[in-house]
């Protein structure tokens, strides 16, 4: 919903949609990293058949490797948070909002250079792996697919399950007493800053 979705935010639709494709490949390529000589081995004494409870341990892995990169990636490509600062100016005289507007411009730049100058490089290194390794091992293709297929779609819904745990928080601050509704509150802010 983040990358495709109508939203009005201050993120480019074609920088959110480019790291949508960039996450699908670090999935793929991640998951292909985790195949060695034991996983083959494993398919071939299952006679090729898919043994999605010895996968699970390889998928959890990736998936975890890959949205670390990604939210280290994200932090060059999303300029939502640096505009919304600069939006919150509105008080400063005019000098001080042109210097402030001048910044912002350089900001973004230097993120979109670093963005672009990190992803084509690792997309590149990426897609040369992944042809070597389809090229090489045929075989676990169909494999390597459905792996990368489902640690895809649990990264597309973890976050779903993580942002429900601040509201369960915030809500159980609505219904607590005037003790503990603020030590509520705010340990369910600092759990949607870090999780969200």
């Amino acid at each position: 919903m983040f990358y495709f979705g109508p939203y009005n935010d201050y993120n480019s639709k074609i920088i959110k949609i480019f790291l949508f494709f960039f996450s699908c490949s670090l999935d793929f390529a991640i998951n292909a990293l985790f195949f060695n000589d034991e996983t083959m081995h494993k398919i071939y004494e299952d006679k090729g058949k898919f043994n999605i409870l010895y996968q699970i341990p390889q998928i959890i892995y990736s998936t975890l490797i890959s949205k670390f990169v990604d939210s280290l990636i994200k932090r060059f490509a999303l300029s939502q948070n640096n505009i919304i600062e600069f939006k919150q100016q509105k008080d400063k005289n005019k000098k001080y909002l042109e210097q402030s507007y001048k910044k912002l411009l350089l900001i973004l730049k230097i993120k979109f250079i670093l963005f672009f100058s990190l992803i084509f490089p690792i997309l590149m290194l990426i897609w040369y792996y992944i042809t070597c390794f389809c090229g090489i091992y045929i075989n676990t293709q169909t494999h390597l697919i459905k792996d990368s297929a489902i640690s895809l779609l649990t990264s597309l819904f973890y976050p779903i399950v993580i942002c429900l745990i601040p509201g369960i928080f915030r809500i159980a601050s609505l219904n607590s007493g005037k003790t503990n509704h603020e030590l509520l509150y705010r340990f369910s802010s600092l759990l949607e800053s870090y999780l969200c």
